[in-house]
């Protein structure tokens, strides 16, 4: 029992735990809530169209949904949302989207109200990708948070002399190098749930500051608009009937002394190139349907 206890404390994924992938469909239900950070996704702010959700334990599955993008019908449509928080009282197909979203679908005053909802395959592309070298970051110890890659993640590498590093991913959605990767600039090797690969080069040792490169996770364009580049204050977060809730926001990393400060104004693009490779299967969650 000790050992469950600490394990849940520490933020495990629940067994069976995966991100909506794949555009099987469920059911479930919709509450709403309002936040002004970027939720346990470590995003700097909320999407400025404002339209995201948080899952519960097994669908955020310690971070691997972050970034994805939802298709939830409700009793008045349909709206698409950006995976950015997790809701850890919520159990599997309740869905905790932000107020503007989930007047998109139903109306307000009905507080709780059931849906349908899908993740959507190869959602189209607000831009190229972008890296956030955290905060605390140095050679000897690096963190990346990737940004604008449509589906989830699988995984993240850094390359250092000549091979590729994997990094970790930690529950707050950063990329986790224990003993670094040097000074810099890295190339780092970024691959989706679908296959889908890309490389960008160049990317500075300069944490805090978002930096957008010139390659794209796949093809298309997008008018929906990419996360904000700042991080506001953070506040609680408004809850249906009143409520506050003080759950949102990145959870701590477990690095003493490295604070989450606000960030520098967006660079010009860094330099970067595509690895031509044959596109990756996509990777089913083993006991566990999409």
């Amino acid at each position: 029992m000790l050992g469950i206890t600490l394990a849940l404390r520490a933020g495990a994924a629940p067994a069976c735990a995966a991100p909506p992938t794949g555009g099987t469909a469920h059911t479930g239900k919709a509450t709403f809530y309002d936040s002004h950070g970027g939720g346990n996704c470590s995003y700097p702010s909320a999407p400025t169209d404002r339209r995201y959700v948080a899952l519960g334990p097994t669908g955020y599955a310690a971070g691997a949904a972050c970034g994805g993008q939802l298709d939830v019908t409700g009793p008045r449509g349909t709206v698409r949302v950006l995976v950015t928080d997790q809701c850890p009282e919520c159990e599997p197909g309740h869905l905790d989207l932000s107020a503007e979203a989930f007047a998109r679908i139903a109306d307000p005053v009905q507080g709780v109200v059931p849906v349908s909802y899908r993740a959507v395959v190869d959602p189209p592309l607000a831009g190229p990708l972008t890296f956030r070298i955290k905060e605390g970051a140095s050679r000897w110890w690096f963190a990346v948070l990737v940004g604008d890659h449509g589906n989830p993640l699988r995984s993240v590498e850094v390359r250092q002399g000549g091979s590729w590093r994997p990094a970790v991913r930690q529950d707050y959605n950063y990329w986790l190098l224990e003993s670094g990767a040097g000074a810099g600039p890295y190339a780092i090797r970024v691959t989706d749930v679908r296959g889908h690969r890309a490389t960008a080069t160049g990317i500075e040792l300069a944490p805090g500051r978002v930096q957008r490169s010139d390659v794209r996770m796949y093809g298309g364009t997008s008018a929906r608009p990419s996360v904000a580049r700042r991080s506001p204050s953070p506040s609680p977060s408004a809850r249906p009937g009143g409520a506050a809730s003080a759950r949102r926001g990145p959870s701590a990393s477990p690095s003493a002394g490295r604070a989450t400060s606000s960030t520098a104004p967006v660079p010009p693009p860094v330099g970067a190139t595509v690895v031509a490779e044959a596109p990756l299967a996509a990777v089913p969650v083993a006991g566990c349907t999409g």
